[in-house]
């Protein structure tokens, strides 16, 4: 009697599923519902970007104190401040790639942790060259935060929240500074080293963004990791959008996720002009900022006096994120941009000519409620410009422009300062740059309300 081979049953469920049609992440997230899901993960992504703030000030704020125990002039204190950014401008092209390879959340992850242990051993250097040295790798390391937190809150979101949302997380930027000035001020007695201590143990947070914040779906997808990518989009709905297992998620496949990509004939235009804008708007509001405590010093205040102008300035920048986040969604990306940073110029030019110290404090409140909230809107639009392959990279030269001003204004700006420059004068340079970066962001496209691609 013939054999008769055994028949071996499929387990058709955990099979993957033949795909008979195709739908588009970003089509998904048209008709999106705004859970608690996506508060969650804009809470945790927040205190990211509170993180990486309290870091970039908490050098500047503590600057007085390294300069007194390693007895040190202005320029030697505009190069510590500047070595951070030289890292990030260092490690930003890298994070772009890694945040394609590794995923969105795992670059994260990755910055915030190694940046903690370098800030922490950066606390116990024991002179000028090995705290200059720790503060470069700092930057290395912290600048992925800031490269990756943007792009990946924005393919969490809704079409029609994107815009909103995501100035809330910019937002995150005066509280940190906020955390690290009162940090500084708090553990003042302990001397900078303990405040240094203190910043580093805010990579902890990595704990609350590994349990609150999914992957990217758009990531997943451009991955093939088909059924995580469902599995983040039924999360992040809390089950009132369910993508079938037999239709295929697809993002823009034009590009294949190289930077060269972004300086091609279909990218350059955007890139050029978004790469620009990051420098002359970074120079101008990183300029003035870096220097603040020494400036008004100049105009007769106290270095306790300093700090709480600084915290005022802070407190005025949220209100003007909240102005932003409310007309984003009805003007549009560049109608706010362009609006908010003319009345930054007016603004500063106010501050520059101050002759008074009432007209000194609300010029300078409202050049930080334009100039943040503008901030806010441009961190939006950085991303929305680019499909998923290229868009962390194109914030990676985003960062990188804005580092290479970082790093060029407060050097030129303490040159300015040590040779004896007039407040006007400095303050003024520091102007024109905001006036540039109004020019150049009206050649730039709309995108409020487009889907990411």
């Amino acid at each position: 009697m013939p054999h008769t081979p055994e028949i071996t049953p499929v387990d058709n469920a955990s099979a993957e599923p033949l795909f008979t049609t195709s739908r588009q992440v970003g089509d998904v997230f048209n008709d999106f519902p705004l859970t608690r899901e996506h508060l969650k993960s804009c809470f945790a992504l927040f205190f990211v970007f509170a993180i990486e703030a309290w870091e970039m000030m908490i050098i500047v704020y503590t600057a007085p104190l390294i300069a007194k125990d390693f007895e040190l002039d202005a320029m030697a204190i505009g190069n510590l401040i500047g070595a951070m950014f030289i890292g990030m401008m260092l490690g930003s092209l890298v994070w772009g790639k890694l945040a394609e390879r590794l995923g969105r959340k795992h670059a994260i992850l990755l910055s915030l942790v190694t940046y903690g242990v370098i800030s922490f051993a950066s606390a116990f250097a024991p002179n000028y060259a090995a705290l200059y040295g720790l503060r470069l790798l700092s930057g290395v390391a912290a600048v992925g935060m800031m490269v990756v937190t943007f792009a990946h809150f924005q393919e969490l979101l809704p079409v029609r929240h994107r815009g909103s949302l995501s100035v809330y997380l910019a937002s995150g930027w005066p509280f940190g500074m906020l955390l690290a000035l009162g940090a500084t001020v708090w553990f003042l007695p302990l001397g900078w080293r303990a405040i240094i201590v203190l910043s580093s143990m805010a990579s902890l947070w990595a704990i609350v963004v590994a349990r609150w914040v999914p992957e990217s779906p758009y990531w997943l997808a451009a991955r093939d990791h088909q059924p995580q990518a469902r599995a983040v989009i039924d999360r992040l709905s809390r089950g009132a959008v369910c993508v079938p297992a037999d239709c295929r998620l697809s993002v823009d496949q034009s590009a294949q996720g190289q930077h060269r990509e972004l300086f091609g004939a279909t990218m350059l235009r955007v890139s050029l002009l978004q790469i620009l804008v990051n420098f002359t708007f970074s120079w101008g509001y990183w300029g003035l900022q870096t220097w603040l405590p020494t400036l008004l010093q100049q105009r007769g205040l106290s270095l306790p006096q300093s700090y709480g102008f600084i915290a005022l300035s802070a407190l005025c920048m949220i209100p003007g994120y909240m102005a932003a986040s409310w007309l984003t969604h009805r003007l549009g990306r560049k109608r706010v941009i362009v609006g908010f940073i003319s009345a930054s110029v007016i603004a500063g030019y106010g501050f520059a000519n101050a002759q008074s110290l009432e007209m000194l404090y609300l010029s300078n409140f409202a050049l930080a409620f334009f100039s943040l909230g503008a901030w806010g809107v441009w961190g939006t639009w950085i991303g929305e410009l680019y499909p998923t392959s290229l868009r962390t990279l194109g914030y990676s030269w985003a960062i990188f422009a804005q580092r290479v001003a970082n790093i060029l204004a407060p050097s030129l700006i303490g040159a300015l300062v040590a040779y004896g420059a007039s407040f006007n004068m400095t303050t003024t340079i520091i102007n024109v740059f905001m006036l540039v970066t109004v020019a150049l962001a009206i050649f730039i496209p709309e995108t409020e309300g487009k889907a990411l691609r």
